[in-house]
């Protein structure tokens, strides 16, 4: 079994927040109802995953069922509760401490990049005349990319079981080729069929511990949109 321990993963609160500028909605005013169904998709990939800090985000799942279910009583039978208070008034003061500590964290993060700009030297070769910028990619980004994968693949259904022992380190050198070979390939490229569920996740394994060595990049020309793969690179996952 697989088991992820990445610093990336930094919380609920963190996939809450991706979630709530994702939806472009005001966090005061969060849509309870469609950001409990993203949440739990997002759980049911990192529970794939086997990933460590998954119960904590178990929890936050089921502080959001409660949430949504308050908000859908009826208002006789909210008479015992307290007159006026929106039950999502906890989540959200979270939330906007959390963002506040996170912007700082940024901000700093930022300057030091800025510093480390001024001080080295820049390579002419390293910059591509004409081409888009590309924005840096989030972790959430990814999974959200793989649960889209999953769910269209049909690879959560129930179906027959398909043993693969293939090693990570052969995902990782095939993904490396396919790279090297096309110069970039979009993530959706990076899983080729047959599209069982092990594989799958053997596929994005790789893809996370090649970003981590820095032996892959991950660019996005649009907010939310394609990702793209290419050899190398100091870009990686904010957080990571």
């Amino acid at each position: 079994m697989y088991r992820v321990a990445l610093s990336s993963f930094h919380g609920p609160l963190d996939l809450l927040l991706y979630l709530v500028r994702r939806h472009e909605v005001d966090i005061h005013d969060i849509p309870i109802a469609v950001i409990t169904v993203q949440f739990l998709e997002h759980l049911q990939v990192m529970e794939l995953l086997d990933v460590e800090q998954a119960g904590d985000f178990v929890v936050m799942a089921a502080t959001l069922m409660e949430i949504k279910s308050r908000a859908l009583l009826p208002v006789e039978a909210m008479a015992d509760e307290e007159a006026g208070v929106d039950p999502r008034r906890e989540l959200v003061k979270q939330l906007l401490e959390y963002r506040k500590f996170k912007d700082a964290a940024a901000a700093l993060e930022e300057r030091a990049d800025a510093h480390a700009v001024r001080l080295a030297r820049i390579d002419a070769d390293d910059a591509i005349p004409g081409e888009t910028p590309l924005k840096p990619v989030e972790l959430w980004d990814l999974v959200s990319a793989f649960a889209r994968l999953m769910r269209e693949t049909q690879a959560l259904q129930a179906r027959t079981i398909t043993i693969d022992d293939t090693p990570q380190e052969v995902y990782e050198r095939q993904l490396l080729s396919r790279v090297h070979e096309h110069g970039s390939i979009t993530f959706r490229e990076a899983f080729t069929p047959p599209y069982y569920r092990i594989k799958l996740i053997g596929l994005f394994l790789a893809i996370l511990e090649l970003i981590k060595r820095g032996e892959l990049t991950i660019l996005q020309p649009d907010l939310f949109g394609e990702i793209i793969l290419r050899a190398g690179g100091p870009q990686t996952p904010t957080g990571q």
